[in-house]
């Protein structure tokens, strides 16, 4: 990469992913959406280092991640809270930094949310495929999770840096609380079941990844017990498999399911799901 901007990966964390926007529209090919699951901290953190919101960033998961910038540049992090360094020296979370050629820039476990995102003026520019750079964890499209010694291009700048010291993020819930409208099968449950889904508690499972927020709690009774055609399932829908406890359906899940999904949560909400912690209490709203 002699003559290009890029950065080299030091640490990679648990599971680090390059994400964007994500693919939409690709759904009748077996493609999910994919993209940041934070979309608002994504979002937040290109506008801080001036990149438009298509540009690609890291999405971190709990115990952050380490790079080396080869040429200097703006970077910042956004998400779930976590201490920032440059060179070993605290460094500001939330807001645009000016760092030099041969910065090592370490994003630490976060000790509020799950999920942090680190922008780089001008943008990570891995090859898009279907229009996105993003990691598919389901399909394996797009970039493999990050690996130690990954190196990783950047685009050129598109902008300035936001002018601000700091940008005001919102609150990360300790109780999460999912606003969900019944549908489309909610009739194989039982007349009780929106009840339970109502009041009962839940918490998010450790089983949560990309593809999906697994549930622990009372399972949901199902008043049609029979197999259910595998059809189409969209972004945010909640699905009860045998076992009888909800899914929630995030960025990298399937197109097609053979379980009844009792309702899908208001878009809205969705990004707040990409910072519960395992443990997390989690209550629906109809």
């Amino acid at each position: 990469m002699t003559g290009t901007r890029y950065l080299e990966v030091i640490r990679p964390g648990a599971l680090s992913t390059v994400q964007d926007l994500g693919r939409p529209g690709h759904a009748h090919l077996g493609v999910p959406r994919s993209g940041a699951l934070d979309l608002p901290a994504h979002l937040l953190a290109n506008r801080l280092v001036g990149n438009p919101p298509e540009a690609a960033t890291i999405e971190t998961t709990i115990t952050g991640v380490s790079v080396l910038l080869r040429q200097a540049g703006t970077v910042a992090v956004t998400g779930a809270w976590a201490p920032v360094t440059v060179n070993g020296q605290p460094a500001s979370w939330s807001a645009p930094l000016s760092v030099p050629a041969g910065a090592r820039v370490d994003v630490a476990t976060a000790r509020r949310g799950v999920r942090s995102y680190l922008a780089f003026s001008g943008g990570i520019a891995v090859p898009p495929v279907l229009g996105s750079r993003a990691t598919d964890l389901l399909s394996g499209l797009g970039p493999t999770p990050l690996a130690v010694g990954d190196r990783l291009p950047l685009g050129d700048p598109a902008g300035p840096p936001a002018p601000v010291d700091v940008a005001p993020t919102r609150t990360l819930p300790e109780e999460l609380t999912l606003r969900i409208l019944l549908g489309p099968r909610a009739d194989w449950f039982t007349e009780e079941a929106p009840g339970i889904l109502t009041t009962g508690r839940y918490v998010v499972s450790t089983a949560s990844n990309r593809i999906g927020m697994r549930l622990d709690g009372p399972p949901l009774p199902r008043r049609i017990t029979s197999e259910l055609r595998s059809e189409g399932v969209v972004l945010g829908a909640v699905q009860v498999p045998a076992a009888g406890t909800p899914v929630i359906f995030l960025a990298d899940h399937p197109t097609m399911g053979g379980y009844p999904v009792i309702g899908v949560v208001h878009p809205d909400d969705l990004p707040r799901t990409a910072q519960a912690a395992p443990g997390t209490p989690v209550r629906f709203a109809l």
